[in-house]
C-alpha cells in the first residue's frame, strides 16, 4: 500500500516522500518585500518533505498585499530567493514558489509607490480588514475594475515572475487561484461582476486562470507550474456560490489539458469555511487527470487514508510545519508535536519561527 514515506514518480514529479510543505504566510520579508536570511533557515530546517511549497509571494508591486511579504518581480528579489532555493536542495527536496496576487485584497499602506489596487470588478471586499504595520487594521478601498491593457499587463507580470523563479533555483510555480485573491476573483461570480469576454459564463471567469496558466507554463515549461484550487473556501469575501461544481470542473479539465505539475486542491472546513463536497473533489480529480495534492487539515491517520483511497497522490501539512520542524520525522515515528505560537504567525525575527526544536 502506497504510504506517505514512499518516493513519488509521476511524470512531472519526481519526490522523495509525498508529504508537501503547504504555503503559509509568515511576513518575514523587508518593508520592500525582499526575502531575507532568516527565511533560508527556516525552509532549510523543514526539507524533510518531498515538496515546499512558499508563502504566497507577489509577482507585481500591484499584488503585494499584505505587510512584509516577499516578491518576486525584480533582479534583487529573485537574488535573495536563490539563498532559500540553495538552502533546501540540500536535502534533495523540490520547492516551488507560490505566485500570489492578491488582486482587491490589499492596501496602499502595504504597496510600494506607484502602484495600484486591481481587482476584476470596481467591488472591495466588504467584510474584510487589511492590517498595516503603519497604521494597523484598515478598511479597504474600492478596487480599480482593471481594463484590457491591466489584464494583459498583469498576465505579462506572472510570466517574468515564473522566469525569475527560475533564476532564483526554483523547480517550478505554483498559481495561487484559491482564498479570494486574484485569480479566483476572476472566477467567482460574486467578485467578478464583467460583462465582457472575462466575466458572465464560467467560461469566460476563468479564463483570466487560464491564460496566466498557458502562459507561465510557455514561459518555463508546463511541468513546473502547479495551480492551486480552494472551491467553496470562504475566505476574503469570496464565497461559494451557485454552479460552482460545473465551474471548478471546466476549470479542472482545461488546466489538465495543459499538462501542469500539478492540482493543490484545498479543503478549508477545519479553517470553519464549509466543506468541500467529496463528490466535487472526485470531479475535479477526474477532470484534471493528472498529479493531485490534498490540503486541509490533515493528521497521519487521514492522510495515509485518503492516500490509499485515491482522492489525491500528495498530502500537504500546514500549521504542523510551522511548529515541527522535522515533521516527516515525527510522523514516521508517532512523536509528539511541537504547539505552534500563534501570537508569532506574522511578527518578524526568529521567535516562533525557526526556534522550534527538532527531535535529537
Amino acid at each position: 500500500m502506497s504510504s506517505l514515506f514512499d518516493p513519488f514518480n509521476s511524470e512531472t514529479l519526481k519526490l522523495k516522500n509525498k508529504i508537501v510543505m503547504a504555503p503559509m504566510t509568515r511576513s518575514r520579508a523587508t518593508a520592500e518585500h525582499v526575502p531575507t536570511g532568516i527565511m533560508a533557515t527556516y525552509y532549510g530546517q523543514r526539507s524533510g518533505a518531498g515538496l515546499i511549497i512558499t508563502e504566497g509571494t507577489s509577482p507585481s508591486p500591484n499584488g503585494v498585499g499584505y505587510a512584509r511579504i516577499p516578491g518576486l518581480y525584480t533582479a534583487a528579489h529573485a537574488k535573495a530567493w536563490k539563498a532559500v532555493t540553495e538552502e533546501v536542495h540540500k536535502e534533495e527536496v523540490k520547492i516551488f514558489v507560490q505566485l500570489m496576487h492578491t488582486g482587491r485584497v490589499s492596501h496602499p499602506d502595504n504597496m510600494p509607490e506607484g502602484s495600484e489596487i486591481l481587482a476584476p470588478s470596481a467591488k472591495a471586499p466588504a467584510n474584510t480588514e487589511m492590517y498595516t504595520d503603519a497604521n494597523g487594521n484598515q478598511p479597504i478601498p474600492t478596487p480599480k475594475a482593471m481594463t484590457s491593457e491591466d489584464i494583459e499587463h498583469t498576465i505579462n507580470e506572472f510570466v517574468t515572475a515564473a522566469k525569475l523563479a527560475v533564476e532564483a533555483g526554483f523547480d517550478g510555480i505554483e498559481l495561487h487561484s484559491a482564498n479570494g485573491y486574484l485569480l479566483e476573483q476572476f472566477i467567482n461570480p460574486g467578485s467578478n461582476e464583467r460583462t465582457d469576454q472575462y466575466g458572465g459564463s464560467n467560461e469566460n471567469r476563468a479564463r483570466f486562470v487560464l491564460e496566466v496558466a498557458k502562459r507561465t507554463a510557455e514561459a518555463i515549461a508546463e511541468e513546473k507550474v502547479g495551480i492551486r484550487l480552494s472551491p467553496g473556501g470562504a475566505f476574503n469575501d469570496v464565497n461559494p456560490f451557485d454552479g460552482q461544481e460545473e465551474a471548478f470542473t471546466y476549470l479542472a479539465s482545461e488546466l489538465g489539458k495543459l499538462g501542469l505539475a500539478y492540482l493543490h486542491l484545498v479543503d478549508h472546513s477545519s479553517m470553519g469555511t464549509p466543506e468541500v463536497p467529496g463528490s466535487l473533489k472526485e470531479k475535479i480529480r477526474d477532470a484534471f487527470g493528472g498529479t493531485i495534492i490534498i490540503s486541509g487539515g490533515y493528521d497521519k491517520e487521514r492522510a495515509e487514508k485518503d492516500l490509499a483511497d485515491g482522492l489525491g497522490h500528495l498530502v500537504a501539512f500546514g500549521r504542523p510545519f510551522l511548529a515541527n520542524p522535522d515533521l516527516p520525522k515525527r510522523l514516521k515515528e508517532d512523536a509528539a508535536l511541537n504547539e505552534p505560537d500563534f501570537g508569532t504567525f506574522y511578527s518578524p525575527g526568529a521567535k516562533g519561527y525557526t526556534d522550534y526544536p527538532a527531535l535529537a
